[in-house]
Order: C-alpha cells, then sequence, then structure tokens
C-alpha cells in the first residue's frame, strides 16, 4: 500500500503515461517510415492534442477526487487510445492521410514522418529525464541521505 501511494504521487503517474504514450508512438512512426515506398500504403498515427487532453482531463479529476497531488490517473478511453488487458494504455492509430496520393497510391510524406519522429523523440527525452529526477528524489529520501 506505502508503495503505490509513493508512485501514484506528484507527476509521476503522468510522466509515466507519457512515456509509454511515446515510446509506442515512436514505434507507429518507424513502421511509417519503413513503409514509405509500399504501394498503397497509408501511415497512421495518433493525435498527440488527444493524448494531451485525456491527460489533462485525468489530472484535474485527480486533483478535484484526492484534493490534491495524489492517487491514481483515472484516464478515459478515446477512439485512439485504449485500455488494454493490463489495463495499460495502448494506441489504436487511424489513417493520417494528410498528403496528395502518389501513382502508386501511397500517402508518402518522408519530410512530415522525421519531423514527427524528432518532435517524438523529444518529448520521450524529457519524460524520461523527468521521471529518472523524481525516483532519484525518492532513492535520496528513502536512503536518508542528503
Amino acid at each position: 500500500m506505502f508503495i503505490s501511494e509513493i508512485t501514484n504521487a506528484d507527476a509521476i503517474p503522468s510522466l509515466a503515461k507519457t512515456l509509454r504514450f511515446a515510446g509506442q508512438r515512436q514505434n507507429l512512426i518507424a513502421h511509417n517510415i519503413a513503409n514509405i515506398s509500399t504501394p498503397d500504403f497509408r501511415p497512421v498515427d495518433v493525435s498527440t492534442d488527444g493524448f494531451r487532453k485525456v491527460l489533462g482531463d485525468a489530472i484535474d479529476r485527480r486533483r478535484a477526487r484526492h484534493d490534491g497531488v495524489r492517487g491514481e490517473l483515472d484516464w478515459r478511453e478515446t477512439r485512439e487510445l485504449r485500455r488494454g488487458r493490463d489495463g495499460e494504455m495502448r494506441l489504436a492509430p487511424q489513417p493520417a492521410g494528410r498528403n496528395i496520393l502518389f501513382h502508386d497510391k501511397n500517402d508518402r510524406d518522408l519530410e512530415r514522418q522525421i519531423q514527427d519522429l524528432v518532435e517524438n523523440s523529444a518529448v520521450h527525452r524529457m519524460a524520461a529525464d523527468l521521471l529518472k529526477s523524481r525516483f532519484d528524489l525518492l532513492r535520496t529520501a528513502i536512503s536518508e541521505r542528503v
């Protein structure tokens, strides 16, 4: 009970969700890049704005329910964000469809995919660094060292 209270406090749950989202999205973008020359291929993606809204709503509900910054982040499913059997977030990507079709019926835009890759990598790195700093603070507090 005590460990779950520590790991569900402060920004840890939201950073963990952001890290999971960015990691899964990185796989989607890599899949899109790997299939850039495949005929009839349509890139897929999920909305980062949609994720931010779901996460923001979950944080607001936690604040209202637990009077502050403690407690589980109860996020709600959307068309693109699903709850897996283990309760963890799973992405349900939709066709991106942001480009004109080429003669091979492919909807490719390598520059956009690389931009998404770089932006997503930055979000992943930021969430990982912040989560590590939170766990370092906990480790320091538990070891009772300054």
